[in-house]
């Protein structure tokens, strides 16, 4: 903390030279407050509200009204004058002083698989290593003993969920579906006491096992797999996935569908300390009626990405937390002879809000006309860089891998026009 300002930001500076009618050290109070905000405390935690498929940049996040490109679709405004949204977020829309917006991200990646492994780890594909995903990125450098149960969780994943890569399984996401389900596989179907025998009897099995093969046996990880499972089956802290625990008026704001459940069990799980959680809506690959498709999930999406960034905010843990929602691309400007759009990984949206993220500003700009060139183009590395900054982590940092390959946490660059 800067010592100049001990216990002040820049709002309860300017609010005291108000009050005292110093209105004339507005622009001392701008300078301190700022050098003091360089020391603000990073995110801990970062939700990434996956939109599997690749959602329509123009229905969602890049509207382009009375455009070809836009076919039909309408824009409203928001809580940032300027910035507007495609029509069928108007809950997010009231939230847009949280959220920024950078509307030229890219990829050379325009298949489904390739594209989300891009988009999760910020690398191509490379058959020669596995790059880890940002959750276990952030799981591996901002450890917390103090949570028994998995630190990076992916809920409702669809066929490639998040990964450790090199990092090792230790860092795969925690597979969940619907809340509503519970968690499954933590509660024995024996009694407590036969539950425990059997356990006793495998010790026996193991130990034998292990005889003359030490170091072939604790290379796999088995023990502390085992003590791991053992200690999140017998915790509470399973209690925050269950959403059920929060009063009815909360339920509602988030939706009630599988994907509002998700994001709600994301917010007590990240203040419980979890650094990752990952939720997903799928179905966005929209070839045949895009409205259709993007009107319906949009009613999945609103509510509970609005509901998120407002209950984070009012129970102020928004700073502490980076929100970010994207899916592995975009789709074509132009309709196909079917009504839909198809994959176009030349220029889409992602939109970030939380810890570190400057609220209600928006970086590039999409070609009005459909083109593949956007203004200031941010590859997808770029979005990790950005992440990893705000959560106080060196995305230029190393790793490196089991046969000795080094690589960077990140190979991109933070876009620092969205960073506070």
């Amino acid at each position: 903390m800067n010592p100049l300002l001990p216990n002040f930001n820049r709002r309860h500076f300017l609010a005291a030279a108000g009050a005292s009618s110093l209105a004339w050290l507005t622009p001392l109070g701008t300078a301190l407050a700022r050098a003091a905000e360089k020391d603000r405390a990073p995110a801990k935690s970062v939700v990434v509200l996956w939109m599997g498929g690749g959602p329509s940049q123009l229905e969602t996040f890049d509207p382009k009204p009375g455009t070809d490109i836009a076919a039909g679709t309408k824009a409203i405004n928001t809580s940032v004058k300027g910035v507007q949204l495609a029509a069928g977020l108007e809950q997010l829309a009231e939230q847009m002083q949280h959220v920024a917006l950078v509307r030229s991200l890219w990829s050379k990646e325009g298949d489904h698989e390739r594209g989300t492994y891009a988009l999760k780890t910020g690398y191509r594909p490379d058959a020669t290593v596995a790059h880890p995903s940002l959750g276990a990125i952030v799981c591996h450098d901002l450890p917390n003993k103090n949570v028994d149960i998995p630190r990076h969780v992916s809920i409702m994943p669809n066929e490639w969920p998040a990964r450790g890569g090199v990092l090792g399984a230790q860092f795969d996401a925690f597979k969940v579906h619907d809340p509503k389900d519970g968690v499954p596989d933590v509660t024995p179907h024996v009694s407590p006491e036969r539950f425990e025998q059997r356990l006793e009897d495998l010790k026996v099995v193991e130990e034998a096992f292990a005889r003359g093969r030490g170091k072939r046996v604790e290379a796999t990880g088995h023990k502390d797999t085992m003590d791991r499972a053992r200690k999140m089956m017998s915790s509470d802290q399973l209690k925050a996935f269950d959403v059920s625990r929060e009063p009815g008026a909360v339920r509602k704001e988030y939706g009630d569908t599988p994907f509002g459940r998700g994001c709600l069990a994301a917010r007590r799980l990240i203040e419980l300390g979890v650094r990752c959680v990952e939720v997903t809506l799928a179905g966005w690959d929209s070839h045949a009626n895009n409205h259709d498709i993007t009107t319906r999930l949009k009613g999945e999406l609103d509510p509970a990405f609005a509901a998120l960034i407002r209950d984070l905010a009012n129970r102020g843990t928004l700073k502490d937390t980076v929100v970010l929602c994207v899916g592995e691309f975009g789709r074509t400007p132009q309709l196909n002879a079917l009504g839909g759009r198809d994959h176009w990984p030349h220029n889409f949206t992602a939109a970030l809000a939380g810890g570190g993220i400057k609220g209600g500003t928006v970086v590039g700009e999409s070609d009005p006309a459909g083109g593949k060139e956007p203004k200031d183009k941010h590859p997808a590395a770029n979005l990790h860089a950005t992440v990893l900054k705000a959560l106080g982590i060196d995305w230029e940092k190393t790793f490196r891998s089991p046969i000795g390959r080094t690589f960077a946490r990140s190979e991109g660059t933070p876009i620092d026009a969205i960073l506070s």
